[in-house]
């Protein structure tokens, strides 16, 4: 059987900024969780991407800008549609 209303492929921009996305909520949430928690080493290379003495701020940083990627990315795949 074959489906009346055809899919259209993802396109490469799409599962880049998906997976950036991903990458960087992860990762920023699991960065917070170690610096409160101290315990949890969950995706524990984006340690070396926040300087000394500004972890918070920078876990916080990658958060946001992930889900700012994720909007964006999101945006496009619906535009692209349209």
């Amino acid at each position: 059987m074959t489906s009346t209303s055809a899919k259209s492929p993802k396109s490469p921009l799409t599962t880049v900024t998906g997976a950036l996305c991903f990458v960087l909520v992860v990762g920023g949430a699991s960065g917070l969780l170690h610096e409160w928690l101290g315990w949890i080493h969950f995706m524990g290379f984006v340690r070396f991407l926040a300087p000394d003495g500004y972890e918070i701020y920078s876990y916080i940083v990658m958060i946001v800008l992930g889900l700012a990627v994720g909007a964006a990315g999101d945006t496009l795949t619906r535009r692209g549609r349209a």
